[in-house]
């Protein structure tokens, strides 16, 4: 009865690792979209988002960043990603493409240059 017992539930594992194996790329291949898809597009940092035109913005200033990329060697400085903590611009330097992070605080301070 015992040896029963154990290839049952050996064969109840297999059944459910096989299930479960079968289960997860169906899954994968389902793809929903859910929220607006303009809200998701790509945003120009040089632009102040809606509703900001009267208020002065607290942070570093996206202009400043760049501004700032530039004085340190990067050629065609852009910002990429505004964070509450950074702001990251991207760029060219003598070699290569290159990264840098800016403190999201008034002055802007530098954080860290990298290069990808």
């Amino acid at each position: 009865m015992m040896q029963f017992l154990a290839k049952a539930g050996l064969a109840v594992m297999l059944a459910a690792g096989t299930l479960a194996g079968t289960v997860a790329p169906a899954a994968a291949q389902l793809n929903i979209i859910i929220g607006d898809q303009e809200r998701d597009a790509p945003r120009d940092y040089r632009r102040p988002p809606p509703g900001f035109e009267g208020r002065r913005p607290r942070g570093c200033d996206p202009r400043l960043a760049e501004d700032m990329a530039r004085d340190y060697g990067f050629r065609r400085a852009r910002v990429v990603d505004i964070t509450p903590r950074r702001v990251i611009v991207q760029g060219w330097t003598r070699r290569g493409p290159g990264e840098m992070s800016f403190g999201n605080v008034r002055g802007c301070p530098a954080l860290r240059r990298g290069y990808q």
